[in-house]
């Protein structure tokens, strides 16, 4: 709830308050707290477009860090005051007079000019106080930002503009949404003069930003939608997700603190809606600041209709489109500072989340192979993983294969939570019988392999070497000498052979009853060779669960060839995780042999 942060600001505006004007309180607690407002509070008003607490808190904050300075300031301004009222005066009723003969309805006032921008001006340019352009400064409020531009006009019809002093926030608004048209002009007397020329909305926003939100929600003003909200909204939000994903606190902090500073460039979605970047941000930080799920899936980008490389600089203006796979993650190589795939903070935290999500899905399946390999050699494979959980004290059965892939759960414990549900007259859960005798039938029914011998039973059957079939493949048994049967894919070369020298030898054979098991398969992937090519196609097999038992690679003229031993459940499987595979960048081609 943005309400939180706006009483957060205001605690904080009253905390300085306390402490600039008590004399009980220590230089160095004051010290602190302004430093802290500098570097946080007063930062966040402004992003958030609270101009009026941003002000008070800068203020404050000189005071208690630079009470000298703060000092003179005060008392240069105070010495002038009455030449600087009068002389204002006599601009308010000039400009009144004008505007109103070219039919423009305004109200002139003076602006007070606050003593830590005046501070931060002088230090900035070594100059003094009165060459200042904006020591003297009236704000014109008109009523549409039609009105905003004939009063410019009026103002620079009446005093000459200084050169390089004009600024125009409406066409382009500054990164907290403040509009504004700025000018600076050699007004009367010759001497210097600032003016702000704005609507009536575009002043309360800048005075309140986002509670003006608030203030304005009920009554007649209720349905206006505030353009610049919904960005804030975001960006709070934004904050919060780093928070999330980022374990240091510290290095949150130091985020947040960019953030609030950074420099912004704008680009333009294909549909022509504005994102906002930090300046440097390459198209992935753009991909992720649309969606984390695009910049998961992105694998190039087009500016202007140019493809460009992901570590290319974005600059303001362009137009930029994201070419994205149906399904992937990120590359490592994206964390490499130096191959400056990611610059900004949002983009740069999302792939670390990714990366630690993966690593926790595969402690979860390395936990779960664990135990049912230890199920499997106490010969209790009917038994129901999440009661062995809870008898090990864990209520979500994830947390339970976790903690056995960390060794928080040691041989001995879990050996002993497994004989605990599976002996004889424990509590079976429910459908853990029904389970064991399927079992048994499956196991009858092939021997141990799922393969199912036409007119024969419980025969010693053997995937063949050589073509490596797997479910649904057309399959045949051959006869073989003291081996049992050996199972060839139908299409198999060595089956032909068969065919024509001892076809008495082949015989009918069918995969039987669907079951939890495994068959190795040959793939073959070609593509461009590239530094982190055999890493990103890993990391496609260790996302899909799929084992791989031999790898084999050759690279030549700058291509590769891979053969990959994978052992999968069927081809639906197998077909799943090769075209994940030909969405890596670089692959040309990924089959089975």
């Amino acid at each position: 709830d943005i309400r939180v942060v706006l009483v957060k600001l205001a605690e904080r505006t009253q905390a300085l308050r306390f402490l600039v004007g008590s004399e009980s309180a220590s230089a160095d607690a004051r010290a602190h707290a302004a430093r802290e407002t500098l570097d946080l509070f007063a930062p966040l008003a402004n992003r958030l477009g609270v101009w009026q607490l941003k002000w008070e808190l800068e203020d404050l904050s000189l005071r208690a860090l630079e009470p000298e300075s703060y000092q003179r300031i005060a008392r240069l301004l105070d010495e002038r005051r009455l030449d600087r009222q009068h002389y204002i005066e006599n601009v308010q009723a000039t400009l009144k007079r004008e505007l109103a003969a070219t039919g423009v309805k305004a109200e002139v006032s003076g602006r007070a000019k606050h003593i830590y921008s005046i501070w931060n001006k002088m230090r900035r340019k070594g100059s003094g106080i009165e060459s200042l352009y904006d020591i003297r400064a009236v704000r014109i409020l008109v009523e549409s930002v039609k009105d905003c531009y004939a009063a410019l006009g009026v103002v620079h019809n009446l005093w000459t503009p200084i050169p390089r002093e004009f600024d125009d926030y409406i066409a382009k608004p500054k990164a907290n949404n403040y509009r504004s048209l700025h000018t600076a002009v050699i007004g009367l007397e010759g001497k210097p003069l600032e003016v702000q020329i704005r609507t009536v909305d575009m002043h309360r926003q800048s005075e309140y930003g986002v509670a003006a939100h608030w203030r304005y929600k009920e009554g007649a003003q209720a349905g206006r939608r505030d353009p610049g909200f919904d960005e804030k909204i975001a960006w709070l939000r934004q904050v919060l997700d780093w928070k999330d994903a980022v374990a240091d606190a510290g290095e949150w902090l130091q985020q947040f603190k960019s953030s609030l500073f950074t420099d912004t460039i704008y680009v333009l979605t294909p549909q022509g809606k504005v994102v906002d970047l930090p300046r440097g941000a390459t198209p992935v930080d753009f991909a992720y600041a649309v969606h984390t799920s695009l910049g998961h899936r992105c694998r190039g980008a087009k500016v202007d209709g140019v493809m460009v490389p992901l570590n290319h600089v974005l600059s303001s203006g362009q137009r930029v489109e994201i070419v994205a796979v149906k399904q992937g993650g990120p590359s490592h190589d994206w964390l490499n500072p130096e191959l400056g795939y990611v610059h900004s903070h949002r983009a740069r935290a999302k792939v670390r989340q990714w990366f630690k999500a993966q690593q926790v899905e595969e402690t979860i399946a390395h936990g779960r192979d664990q135990v049912e390999r230890e199920l499997a050699r106490a010969g209790m494979t009917a038994l129901k993983l999440d009661a062995v959980a809870a008898e090990a004290g864990y209520a979500k059965i994830e947390d339970f294969f976790a903690a056995v892939a960390r060794a928080e759960i040691n041989l001995r414990a879990l050996q002993n939570a497994i004989r605990a549900v599976g002996k004889p007259g424990a509590a079976l859960p429910a459908g853990a019988v029904e389970e064991r005798v399927v079992a048994r039938e499956s196991k009858a029914a092939g021997a141990g392999s799922g393969i199912l011998i036409v007119g024969v039973d419980r025969l010693m059957t053997g995937l063949a070497r050589c073509c490596k079939p797997a479910p649904p493949d057309a399959i045949v048994g051959f006869v073989t000498r003291g081996k049992g049967i050996s199972i060839h894919r139908q299409s198999c070369s060595n089956v032909a052979r068969m065919r024509e020298r001892q076809p008495e030898r082949l015989i009918t054979a069918d995969w039987g009853r669907p079951r939890d098991e495994v068959f190795p398969v040959d793939v073959i992937v070609e593509s461009m060779d590239r530094q982190g090519l055999l890493r990103d196609i890993s990391e496609v097999f260790s996302r899909e669960k799929i084992n791989v038992t031999a790898v084999n690679t050759l690279s030549k003229n700058l291509q590769a060839r891979m053969a990959f031993t994978l052992e999968v459940r069927g081809l639906d499987e197998l077909k799943r995780t090769l075209a994940l595979v030909r969405d890596v960048p670089g692959v040309l081609s990924a089959s089975r042999r």
